[in-house]
């Protein structure tokens, strides 16, 4: 495992930055790396995670790939959903080729047919009063869902805790609904089309504490992606939280006003990013980055919506399907610029600066989450009692 310090400033640079003779950088592997038994990976396996829409379940198997397992996600026939491993226990083909029925899933080899739970209901090769089927189970993942959104927990079963709810998705009133979407690349600006972003989720996670990309990237760079006030350098205060972790930037506007946005990471895969309209107030929508492997990941998101609106779009002028690689070239956004940073980001070859005080701090907390996973200890966020299911995001812009 790479243990370097990716905060500290590098030492081993030509005094004329020649590139020539440059050493071989790396990745920070204890974050980079979420699949079992690695340290990110049994740390994110403490938490519930999104897997799919709740519409797009159905009697179809669908493959899933999350935290580096390949898993079959299907509904039976009274609505249940399931998540099993694909290679059937019996001779191993994938059971993507089952056949959904009312109690479950029936392999297409030799029909063994397995409950939601990987319970083995029927042997239909074996003898009559065989009792083989209850004595062998197919490895399962217990599945809950919530705001439209299938939630997996891949963990411990000794340590799975309560699936949380969020403050501003509780108490709809009559003209308001949740949108779901996801799995999509929209999250990050880029790819409608998409399901899986190809590069890894702590690219796009830390993106969430880098306040100082926005005035940048979206405002200065090329065009303004979303409002014009987004342009003005803010002033940024950071502070941990009882979740994780938020910035505030201030911003003084030419109308008078005072800004202040807070965006919050929620760990260990949570944002709850405010709109970039400036609507005033609490913002009204959860992300979620889960790692589908090392080097890719899927985006959910659940926002609170007045009923008649029935898309949720992009404040950029064109839509990224419809830019030509050129144009992409030229414009760039989130996409863009973390695609740049390659499928797995060389952590070791960076240089922090004051302004990168945010990432430095998440990821010193996300490593913190770590070691208490491996000391046996319950990771921030996580709770059992029902008095701390609903949970505040604190997320919004606050004019003053």
């Amino acid at each position: 495992m790479n243990t370097h310090d990716f905060s500290a400033p590098l030492r081993h640079i030509s005094k004329d930055g020649n590139a020539y003779g440059r050493p071989t950088h790396y990745s920070d592997d204890e974050l980079t790396k979420v699949g079992p038994q690695t340290p990110c990976g049994e740390m994110m396996r403490r938490y519930w995670h999104p897997v799919a829409c709740s519409k797009d379940v159905g009697s179809t198997p669908q493959n899933v790939r999350v935290l580096g397992e390949d898993l079959i996600l299907f509904r039976d026939g009274h609505g249940r959903a399931g998540l099993l491993t694909p290679r059937c226990i019996h001779r191993g083909t994938s059971l993507y080729y089952g056949k959904v029925e009312k109690d479950g899933i029936r392999c297409c080899y030799h029909g063994w047919q397995f409950d939601v739970e990987g319970r083995c209901l029927d042997m239909p090769c074996e003898p009559a009063g065989s009792t083989f089927k209850e004595r062998v189970r197919q490895p399962w993942y217990p599945v809950e869902e919530l705001y439209g959104l299938v939630f997996a927990y891949m963990g411990p079963p000794e340590k799975k805790p309560l699936l949380p709810r969020w403050d501003i998705l509780e108490n709809l009133g009559p003209d308001e609904k949740i949108l779901n979407i996801g799995p999509s690349g929209f999250g990050v600006g880029g790819d409608e089309s998409a399901r899986v972003v190809p590069w890894s989720w702590l690219q796009d996670y830390e993106n969430t504490m880098d306040p100082f990309h926005v005035p940048i990237l979206h405002a200065r760079f090329t065009e303004v992606h979303f409002v014009p006030e987004m342009a003005i350098m803010p002033d940024v205060t950071y502070a941990l939280t009882e979740l994780g972790l938020h910035y505030s930037a201030y911003r003084k506007l030419e109308d008078g006003r005072e800004l202040d946005r807070v965006s919050p990471c929620i760990l260990p895969n949570v944002r709850s990013v405010p709109s970039v309209t400036l609507q005033s107030g609490l913002s009204e929508r959860i992300g979620w980055v889960v790692p589908s492997d090392d080097s890719s990941h899927l985006l959910f998101h659940a926002i609170r919506v007045h009923k008649d609106v029935s898309d949720w779009k992009t404040t950029r002028s064109r839509k990224w399907s419809e830019m030509t690689p050129e144009e992409r070239q030229k414009y760039p956004g989130d996409w863009e610029a973390q695609e740049g940073q390659g499928p797995i980001s060389l952590h070791s070859e960076e240089h922090l600066g004051a302004s990168d005080k945010g990432i430095i701090m998440l990821r010193k907390l996300l490593k913190k989450q770590i070691e208490l996973v491996q000391q046996g200890k319950d990771p921030i966020g996580v709770y059992f009692e029902e008095s701390k299911k609903v949970l505040n995001t604190g997320s919004g812009n606050f004019f003053r």
